[in-house]
């Protein structure tokens, strides 16, 4: 199952995406070619299968990360819940 991504804003400046998983939901394999933001909207434990491995991040709502551009990785929902987030990329 897919996450699914809803754009709210994209200009020329940034790209404003809300991402929504359902519990076992992913984003599949991608390259991030921007530096970005993300603000999760739950908290919970989302896995990363990365390139080096595979890890479990603990994301509390309202605690935002950045990453730089080049980051690689499939994104997948392990909880029993509904798991959200904005992501924010810079142009």
């Amino acid at each position: 199952m897919d996450a699914t991504p809803s754009v709210q804003i994209d200009n020329e400046r940034v790209t404003v995406t809300e991402w929504r998983f359902a519990p076992g939901a992913h984003t599949g394999h991608h390259v991030h070619a921007l530096d970005y933001v993300v603000v999760p909207l739950t908290s919970g434990t989302l896995r990363l299968i990365e390139p080096t491995g595979t890890r479990d991040a603990e994301l509390h709502a309202g605690v935002s990360y950045t990453r730089l551009a080049g980051v690689a990785h499939d994104v997948v929902n392990v909880n029993a819940f509904e798991f959200r987030f904005i992501e924010i990329e810079l142009k």
